[in-house]
């Protein structure tokens, strides 16, 4: 069972990849910690907003495998 994640912005250029397929994670904090410190994300999870299968999400949600989960961190526009 497996879940794609979408990285945006920074995250993106930090993971060096747009998007991932990975294993089905026991919950979307968890994920988002265990990618943090393989890619070496500076942003903690405060900062973050996380949407899943389209749709913001809270860290707590659960996630059903084929899920697509998007880390989104803030952007400043101009």
């Amino acid at each position: 069972m497996s879940v794609t994640v979408l990285y945006f912005a920074s995250l993106r250029d930090a993971a060096g990849v747009d998007s991932e397929v990975l294993d089905l994670p026991a919950s979307l904090a968890g994920l988002y910690e265990s990618l943090r410190a393989r890619h070496g994300f500076a942003l903690g999870r405060e900062k973050l907003r996380v949407a899943v299968d389209g749709a913001f999400a809270n860290w707590t949600d659960p996630v059903a495998d084929g899920a697509e989960i998007a880390f989104i961190p803030p952007v400043s526009g101009g």
